[in-house]
């Protein structure tokens, strides 16, 4: 009988939200053998008493190591880790580009640039990554596998796609909760109490979300189709939002200016 593969060791720089929802998902997996972490603050508390996690100050030898600190920090940190040949880099840092990594590591080395969200901190976000062409097909194996542990995984092969996946997905939460706070705002202008108006608000979108993932294979608007009888309510509602596009033209213009600012923010 054929014994499985050893698990691999994985090094989590950085345990703020991200990172900590990374590392949750992680021992909640089995997937790795081991689990270093480096963070200046000390190991939450949430991961001080599992054997399988180790605070350390320096990189350790290990398969991959994960790059969960702000943007602005990145330079400085990677110059200290003199990580051995071969260990796979990937970063969970919105701005910093592969070849950014590239100057600091060799051009030859490993890197995988991945880009999530904020609902990772419940395990269900959605992560886009990009490799580099020094990535071995096992190591981008083990990257969807540490990336999946937060929540769904797309792969893409152009890097320049990225700015706009920071706009659409990585900003994206922002624009959800903004809608929440529109429709309560609105609820009240129709006479509802503050408070009332934020509950159906609320639970209308995680609602919603919800019926759309249980419909994986359904279009947006077949959903939408569904919810509107003719000359009803929503029909009346939908001849203001849809009116002119007004809608898809706006979001059209706050994705196109979000991702003007993170192309700037990656130079």
């Amino acid at each position: 009988m054929t014994s499985p593969p050893p698990k691999p060791v994985i090094t989590l720089i950085g345990c703020g939200k991200m990172g900590g929802a990374m590392l949750r998902g992680w021992l909640k997996s089995g997937i790795a053998e081991r689990i270093f972490v480096i963070e200046p603050s000390g190991l939450p508390d949430e991961f001080k008493n599992n054997s399988q996690v180790t605070l350390t100050a320096t990189l350790p030898s290990c398969d991959a190591f994960v790059l969960a600190v702000k943007p602005q920090m990145m330079n400085d940190i990677c110059a200290a880790l003199h990580p051995a040949p071969g260990a796979l880099a990937l970063s969970i840092a919105a701005g910093p580009k592969i070849a950014n990594f590239e100057k600091l590591f060799g051009a030859q080395y490993p890197i995988i640039r991945a880009m999530p969200n904020t609902p990772a901190a419940i395990a269900q976000g959605i992560t886009v990554a990009v490799a580099n062409a020094h990535v071995a097909p096992g190591q981008k194996a083990l990257a969807d596998s540490l990336l999946r542990a937060i929540g769904m995984v797309e792969w893409i092969e152009d890097e320049s796609l990225m700015d706009a996946v920071t706009a659409l997905s990585g900003s994206g939460p922002a624009y959800v909760f903004h809608l929440i706070e529109a429709m309560t705002k609105a609820g009240e202008a129709a006479g509802l109490p503050a408070g009332f108006a934020m509950t159906l608000a609320r639970q209308t979108v995680i609602g919603s979300a919800a019926l759309a993932a249980s419909e994986p294979g359904t279009p947006a608007a077949t959903l939408r189709q569904n919810v509107t009888s003719p000359g009803g309510t929503t029909a009346a509602a939908l001849s203001v939002l849809m009116d002119g596009d007004a809608m898809t033209e706006l979001f059209k213009r706050a994705i196109a200016k979000a991702t003007a600012r993170s192309r700037e923010l990656s130079q």
